[in-house]
């Protein structure tokens, strides 16, 4: 499929088109961006480390973003982390904790409105 061509016919609308296709990196850029990443991370540059996760799909870096944002307490930033890591095991308790505090924000605003 000729994926450049794709969306020409958008160009004019100035639409924003979410894809899920990773950009091509090829291993050693990808390599050489994750310990750039690493060291960012580890430097204590969480957000510059981020976006290189990001553009590199690397799992185990966001993983790590995600339990950064978690020990900040930054649930839904977390959670994008681990689902985009995926990192199954991390993301399933999260959903559930985030369901837990809307499921009482719900009864409480419920409560109010029964005074």
């Amino acid at each position: 499929m000729d994926y450049k061509n794709l969306f020409d016919k958008f160009e004019k609308d100035s639409v924003f088109i979410k894809t899920t296709m990773p950009p091509g990196v090829d291993s050693s850029r990808k390599a050489a961006l994750n310990r750039k990443g690493n060291i960012l991370f580890n430097s204590g540059d969480i957000e510059g480390a981020r976006r290189i996760f990001l553009t590199t799909g690397y799992s185990d870096g966001l993983s790590r973003v995600g339990d950064y944002y978690k020990s900040q307490n930054r649930l839904v930033e977390a959670l994008q982390m681990y689902w985009l890591a995926p990192a199954r095991i991390k993301y399933e308790p999260l959903i559930l904790q985030l369901a837990g505090i809307v499921q009482s924000l719900i009864h409480e605003k419920g409560d109010l409105a029964d005074e």
